[in-house]
């Protein structure tokens, strides 16, 4: 059995103005259908946005930590559904 994740997008933010980065994972996240997840990268914990999206989209995604630091963070945000629960508390 495969353990390797597909994602429908990947969002590396380390690169892009921390203006336009919390809009262009909203914006990647709204074309996910249930079910399906993107990548996030980034060079920082992104809990500010964990918890933009629980007052956004409380009971609409998932948050899973895939490397937690110290110079790299990497979460797969989903869209719930097909029976995935909803994320519900931040940690790693």
């Amino acid at each position: 059995m495969s353990t390797t994740q597909t994602f429908k997008a990947t969002v590396d933010v380390r690169s892009i103005p921390p203006r336009e980065r919390h809009p262009l994972i909203f914006g990647t996240f709204d074309e996910l259908e249930p079910g399906e997840a993107l990548l996030l990268v980034n060079d920082h914990d992104p809990k500010p946005l964990f918890y933009q999206f629980q007052a956004e989209a409380r009971g609409e995604f998932t948050w899973d930590y895939l490397e937690a630091g110290p110079e790299v963070w990497q979460v797969r945000i989903g869209r719930a559904g097909d029976g995935a629960p909803a994320a519900r508390a931040c940690g790693h």
